[in-house]
């Protein structure tokens, strides 16, 4: 019959009730580190440890090798049944449990079970491990790997070096998995004076309360002479051994309830570190996202910013511009004022050389002045737009190089999968934008663009082809215009009503043509620039979007799963306050 189930019976239903509130807690630990793809041999550690509830009351014997382990192991049974030596001899794991006659068997490659009829082993596994410091490795991997299951820790370490360097790494492991240790210093025997074995405990016990922030069990004893005085059966130098407060330790403070107690507490502390790594692996992926939104604010920063400074810039062009067409329209208001009167009667009869001067003197280089201006406030776009790539692939590219600076092992798992490709996916595509935006194509796109627009208004008229030309059909018309008047009557008539009547109108005509193409063209140029603007915005938007989409629900999950670590963990503190409480 199972340990648990032979302890149950005697169990008051309070303590039923908190070991099943245990069993339901560990489950949920064990559901939700299997859900977020904990290490899987982390969670074997867990699942090895919750096992343990139903088996008998395991302790584990650790140290250094030649530390004399399996002599104390051998010493606590009252017999040689295992090995010892001064070279590494404990290659395996041994659990030495009870049977009603003497058998050893090989569990697997790395564990043996010796059954022996010893009354100590009635309620109690004893588990002799490699030593941690040996040249091969693997031993030190297997005792590393088997202290999670323990209920109990013996560290025992020799009188000849106690809490070597070595040693203080590894009992900082146990302390980790939030075991109950009992520190046994070994081969006291050696000490020549009673005053070397106080320092001994002395030196012991501090370096127990720096490592453990408490002061531990700490039993000074002598393995090789116990044996020799249980052979002798020597009562009084088996005392002197230090081995009888050991025993009597284990008997009788460890009774049932504060087996109980360390039984119960034991997946605990294994699932609390679990779900502290797992804290502390979440919460550095919420750092790193936290960098990541910073990142794509940055960019977002930027783009409102020089939508902003684009507008600005785009305003004192087209300022610039409208003053150009402001220019044309004051001189042919003052080539009218000079040209349209009655001492040039004749000149307004020769419509060509009208026509001729009015292109010479009013229209001028206003054409290929706005045309210029036109073009190149679109190739300022153009830049503009490509500068703004450069700057957000910079970023992008920034964010992968410190991502990847980053040790794999640091973050880990799908999120570090995903996250690396992710990466690498909007890098691609921002450089790929970049190395495509072609800066004549794109400004040749554009001025098309304006010029399309124009040509679908009332402005552009048969024959005339481009802004410039446009610009300059529009102005020498109204020159032509002014001249049909050469079936006039009288001079007097011609000078007193005809012609400032003409001049009133050439000029009105000329100042709502200039009024509508100015119009037409800061429409069109304006739509047009807001639309392509937008456009190469909308593109780097575009580009990042998937980042953005990643680092926002990969936030949401992970704050949601950060809150359900922390339950557990806190589930878990409530539970070993109530176990800790058991009375005894």
């Amino acid at each position: 019959m199972l340990w648990w189930a032979m302890l149950a019976r005697f169990l008051p239903p309070e303590l039923v009730d908190l070991v099943a509130d245990e069993r339901q807690l560990l489950g949920d630990v064990q559901a939700l580190l299997a859900q977020d793809g904990t290490d899987p041999e982390a969670q074997r550690t867990l699942a090895a440890s919750v096992r343990q509830l139903d088996e008998l009351f395991m302790v584990v014997v650790v140290g250094e090798f030649n530390s004399g382990k399996s002599a104390l192991v051998n010493a606590l049974l009252g017999d040689r049944l295992l090995e010892e030596g001064v070279t590494p001899t404990t290659a395996a794991i041994h659990l030495v449990q009870h049977g009603e006659s003497s058998s050893r068997e090989a569990i697997d490659g790395t564990t043996q079970r010796l059954r022996e009829p010893i009354d100590l082993l009635r309620d109690v596994t004893i588990v002799d491990t490699p030593g941690t410091n040996a040249l091969d490795r693997e031993h030190e991997a297997l005792t590393t790997k088997f202290v999670p299951r323990s209920d109990l820790v013996l560290f025992v370490t020799s009188a000849d070096r106690p809490f070597s360097e070595s040693e203080r790494t590894f009992l900082e492991r146990i302390r980790e998995w939030g075991k109950k240790i009992i520190i046994v210093v070994n081969k006291v025997d050696i000490l020549a004076e009673p005053q070397q074995v106080e320092e001994i405990r002395t030196f012991v016990v501090e370096n127990a309360r720096t490592l453990l922030g408490i002061v531990p069990q700490i039993f000074l004893v002598s393995a090789r002479d116990a044996l020799v005085a249980q052979a002798a059966d020597d009562r009084e130098q088996l005392q002197v051994s230090g081995l009888p407060p050991l025993e009597t330790h284990l008997r009788d403070t460890l009774d049932d309830s504060e087996r109980l107690r360390l039984k119960l507490l034991n997946p605990l502390g294994v699932a609390d570190r679990l779900l502290s790594e797992r804290l502390d692996l979440t919460t550095n992926q919420l750092g790193l996202l936290a960098d990541d939104l910073e990142t794509i604010r940055d960019i977002k920063g930027q783009l409102e910013t020089y939508g902003s400074d684009i507008d600005r810039e785009f305003n004192l062009r087209l300022a610039d511009m409208d003053n150009a067409l402001h220019l044309l329209e004051k001189r042919g208001l003052d080539f009218f004022d000079d040209t349209v009167r009655l001492t040039r009667f004749t000149e307004l009869l020769r419509k060509d050389e009208l026509r001729e001067r009015f292109e010479r003197e009013v229209i001028a280089e206003a054409p290929q002045q706005i045309e210029t201006k036109v073009e190149s406030l679109i190739d300022w776009l153009v830049e503009s737009d490509l500068n703004q790539w450069q700057a957000v692939v910079q970023h992008v590219n920034r964010r992968r190089v410190q991502h990847e600076e980053r040790i794999v092992g640091e973050i880990g798992g799908r999120f570090e999968i995903d996250r690396s490709n992710l990466l690498n996916r909007v890098a691609t595509a921002a450089r790929k934008g970049l190395d495509s935006y072609d800066r004549s194509t794109e400004a040749r796109r554009m001025a098309e663009g304006v010029q399309n627009a124009l040509a679908g208004t009332a402005l552009v008229e048969a024959g005339a082809v481009g802004l410039g030309a446009t610009i300059a059909y529009i102005a020498s018309g109204t020159a032509v215009d002014a001249s049909g008047f050469a079936a006039a009557g009288l001079l007097a008539v011609l000078g007193l009503f005809i012609l400032p009547a003409r001049r009133r109108r050439a000029k009105n005509e000329l100042k709502e043509k200039i009024a509508t193409m100015r119009d037409n063209l800061m429409a069109t140029v304006t739509a047009q620039f807001t639309q392509e603007s937008e456009a190469g915005r909308a593109q780097i938007r575009e580009t990042v979007a998937p980042y953005t989409r990643f680092v926002r629900s990969e936030q949401e999950r992970l704050t949601s799963h950060n809150n359900e670590l922390k339950d557990l963990r806190s589930r878990a503190a409530i539970q070993q306050d109530a176990i800790k409480a058991i009375e005894g």
